[in-house]
């Protein structure tokens, strides 16, 4: 049985940082930025944005009527939950509609939740080849402001529909995953913002890697030559691309020019929004698919999962027929042109603007906000989600 994506959204807040005006105003040569990292703007959360509303948001945009039927499960990664006990997945679940004879759940593992929810689902659907599983990948990443880690923050959220006979990609059965206790970020309970060891953390981003990337293709035999894209977990551009040069001598000059090309085709849109987490490697896939005009049905595409802590894991998928039909090109295209710019002094507001921790009731104003579905405020410790189509 063939069991993979079926439709793939995202979803970014309306609001965006330019990197270069960041720089500035923290006196930090502009290429810092947007060659030593990559990136050149950086998505920006208001406060009726959470990873709730993201990635309803991103779920809505490809979701039909029969897809709302047919799930029956509903898993959240993130590491940025409103939560500790109530899954963000049932609260994305009422304001979807869907199914209510349905399992939603949360899942963490730093940046690798996706992934981890990704692979439960193919067992799912294995076990009940009519139903589909909505996987979602939705954060806010915050390290602080004029903090080491400030450059490499970001929001967003993807929605992927796992299915048998999936119309983008199947995904195949053969991956190498690993685990290492790592204290290369980490986010306590009673902090909002992530502690990193900026050093360490790229270290073992490139040692995951390695060792799967190595087993891998011992335990598959495949080489650098099978595969017409590899796309990475992006925290930073940059980072997905140190990843691949150390593997890229593996191949010809043809084999290492195509994988090159795809690889800048995959950062386009992480370049543009930022980390977002769990849904960056998923992101960077979209992004490929999308941006990629010669990228045919039957290739092969690699992905490098990473979560800090640390898990990471190295799997594959194959582009199916007519895959192009089933993207959203033109509504991403949209999304980004009308995204409004903030100045520096606007993103620092928007930043220190917190919800309130001692049961006071607050209402939010939503006109201002685009999305369809958006946080309204938080009344007896309980948030209130509004879908404005409703």
């Amino acid at each position: 049985m063939k069991i993979g994506i079926d439709k793939l959204g995202f979803y970014a807040p309306h609001l965006y940082l330019d990197m270069t005006k960041l720089a500035a105003s923290r006196n930090v040569d502009p290429d810092k930025y947007t060659i030593g990292i990559g990136q050149d703007k950086m998505a920006v959360a208001p406060i009726t944005q959470d990873a709730v509303t993201l990635a309803a948001n991103a779920a809505l945009e490809i979701l039909d009527d029969r897809d709302k039927e047919a799930i029956d499960f509903v898993i959240f990664g993130t590491e940025t939950g409103v939560d500790s006990s109530k899954s963000a997945g049932v609260y994305v679940h009422e304001l979807l509609g869907l199914n209510p004879y349905a399992r939603a759940i949360e899942v963490k593992q730093a940046c690798y939740g996706a992934t981890a929810g990704i692979q439960m689902a193919k067992g799912h659907i294995a076990m009940n080849p009519d139903s589909k599983v909505l996987v979602l990948g939705s954060d806010i990443a915050r390290y602080g402001l004029n903090t080491s880690g400030e450059a490499t923050q970001g929001a967003g959220a993807v929605a992927l529909l796992i299915s048998a006979d999936p119309s983008i990609m199947t995904l195949e059965d053969q991956s190498v995953y690993f685990t290492s206790d790592i204290m290369d970020f980490w986010r306590p309970v009673y902090s909002d913002k992530a502690f990193a060891d900026g050093k360490l953390s790229n270290e073992q981003y490139m040692a995951f890697f390695s060792k799967v990337w190595e087993q891998y293709k011992a335990k598959t035999g495949m080489e650098l030559s099978d595969f017409a894209a590899i796309c990475y977990h992006l925290p930073y551009t940059k980072m997905g691309y140190k990843a691949l040069k150390t593997i890229l001598g593996e191949g010809s000059e043809d084999v290492q020019e195509r994988l090159s090309a795809n690889y800048k085709m995959s950062t386009t849109y992480n370049r543009n929004v930022g980390n977002i987490y769990t849904g960056s490697l998923y992101l960077s896939l979209l992004s490929l698919m999308e941006q990629a005009e010669d990228l045919a049905a039957g290739s092969r595409i690699g992905m490098f999962s990473y979560g800090s802590g640390a898990v990471g894991e190295f799997f594959t998928g194959i582009l199916q027929p007519n895959y192009q039909q089933h993207l959203h090109v033109d509504q991403h295209a949209r999304l980004f042109a009308s995204r409004i710019e903030v100045t520096v002094p606007e993103y620092e507001a928007i930043f220190e603007e917190t919800l309130p921790t001692d049961g006071t009731t607050i209402e939010l104003d939503i006109d201002h906000d685009p999305a369809n579905i958006c946080l309204a405020g938080v009344t007896d410790d309980k948030r209130q989600y509004v879908n404005k189509l409703n």
